[in-house]
Formats: C-alpha cells, sequence, structure tokens
C-alpha cells in the first residue's frame, strides 16, 4: 500500500471512484499511524469531506474519507467509521488495512 502524495495525480486516478466499503472501529490517527498524514488535507469544496487518503494497493487506486461530518474535530477525535471509495472491489484492500491496523 502506498499513498498518493501529489494532489493532482490523486484527483486524476480517482475521477470515477465511489463507494466500495467501509473501515470499521478505525482512528484518524491510526490511518495516519499507517499512511502518514492525508493526501487531502483541506476540506472538499462542498466540505462534505474534511480528510482524504488517496491508496495504490496492488495497482488498484482507492480513496478513504469522511462523509458528511462536517466537523474536523469530530473526524480527528471521534469517528470510528471511514467510507472506502474505489472503482472496483475493495475487499482486499480493506482486509490490508485491518491487518495494518492490527500490528499498530
Amino acid at each position: 500500500m502506498k499513498k498518493v502524495t501529489d494532489q493532482n495525480v490523486a484527483l486524476d486516478v480517482t475521477c470515477g471512484t465511489h463507494l466500495q466499503g467501509y473501515l470499521q472501529d478505525t482512528t484518524y490517527n491510526q490511518l495516519v499511524q499507517i499512511f502518514g498524514e492525508p493526501t487531502f488535507d483541506e476540506p472538499s469544496g462542498d466540505e462534505k469531506i474534511q480528510r482524504e487518503w488517496v491508496i495504490q494497493h496492488d495497482g488498484v487506486y482507492f480513496t478513504i474519507y469522511d462523509w458528511k461530518t462536517y466537523d474536523l474535530e469530530y473526524t480527528m477525535n471521534a469517528l470510528t467509521c471511514f467510507n472506502v471509495g474505489g472503482k472496483t472491489s475493495a475487499y482486499n484492500f480493506i482486509d490490508a488495512v485491518e491487518k495494518a491496523k492490527a500490528s499498530l
């Protein structure tokens, strides 16, 4: 798993992604420990997403994001269910994140 750091590349590879699943019982701090700071560290234009990671896993791109929290403090300190987006099934990606989380 590798985080996409270039925001222009991230925008390009995530065009057309949509909800594929969830990371349950997962905190913002755990995601930062696994992937580093989010790819997008500013709210989206409509503020429906406060923070978003774009990750390449096995040649496929996925997004991890908070959805409609509208509150950065909540996202960073209380949210425990993050959305996972992609163009294909995220089952293997979610499993890989869960394994990484278990090794923290």
